[in-house]
């Protein structure tokens, strides 16, 4: 039987090299919950490991028994995607390897734009895609891209309110959408088929954002509040979004304000 998503705790293959393990831990933000990454190519036992996601002891343990792990791969710094690091580790023996040295673990150094890793039978490359926070990454393999954050399997995506930068955040989909037609497989949602396709939508999004913000001024004043604007531009989202939303209105007038 083909598994769909969502399909929590069983391991979904999704391309050739790439399955996916749903955590259970859904919510407002992390959408059906963290989508775990495991890569491999042909001819190997090991895996490359992309986000283990939370601190959730059961999630941890299927991650854990799939196999050896001699690599996981970060792609930013937030606790849905980083929480089980270290019970990985001391299960595992992994090496963990991200943009913030926060989260480095073992000998193998911080990631760096345009790196190319050898594991697992696969070379994946590092590419920086900063903007829903300032330490995202995506992965770039044949014929897909982790997008992690950057672009969601549904929905858009939250311009994190301590180190996010919309303008980062367009050039970011800007570069995904010069990789072309590949598969993606986000941290969250469901894995979509066209890149390009779906980097189009999120960029149109953001221009009509960035329009109803600029109307929006015109209409309480320059100086108006974050929250006023919220209300104003985001009657049509649910009101338990709008803290999130506040995050992405001030990314925007610090846009439009720079």
């Amino acid at each position: 039987m083909t598994l769909e998503h969502p399909a929590y705790g069983q391991l979904r293959p999704v391309t050739e090299t790439a399955s996916v393990l749903l955590c259970d831990n859904p919510g407002l933000l992390t959408l059906e919950g963290t989508n775990t990454w495991v890569l491999r190519g042909p001819g190997t036992d090991e895996m490359v490991v992309v986000d283990p996601g939370p601190e959730d002891d059961e999630h941890i343990g299927r991650i854990a028994e799939l196999g050896p792990i001699p690599l996981v791969l970060i792609s930013h710094k937030h606790e849905d995607h980083t929480g089980a690091i270290d019970k990985i580790v001391e299960r595992t023996g992994a090496v963990v390897r991200s943009v913030g040295s926060g989260f480095l673990r073992g000998l193998g150094g911080p990631l760096v734009d345009g790196e190319v890793i050898d594991a697992a039978g696969l070379n994946i490359t590092v590419m920086a895609t900063p903007g829903h926070t300032a330490d995202s990454v995506s992965f770039v393999l044949d014929d897909a891209v982790l997008t992690a954050d950057t672009v969601l399997g549904r929905g858009t995506t939250v311009i994190d309110k301590e180190d996010g930068s919309l303008r980062d955040y367009l050039e970011s989909l800007q570069r995904l959408r010069g990789l072309g037609r590949r598969t993606v497989l986000p941290g969250h949602g469901p894995d979509l088929d066209d890149l390009e396709a779906v980097s189009d939508v999120y960029l149109a999004h953001r221009q009509e954002r960035l329009e109803q913000v600029r109307d929006a001024l015109r209409v309480l004043g320059e100086d108006a509040g974050v929250r006023q604007i919220v209300e104003h531009v985001y009657s049509d989202v649910d009101e338990k979004l709008w803290d999130a939303a506040e995050w992405s209105v001030q990314a925007q007038l610090d846009y439009l304000r720079a």
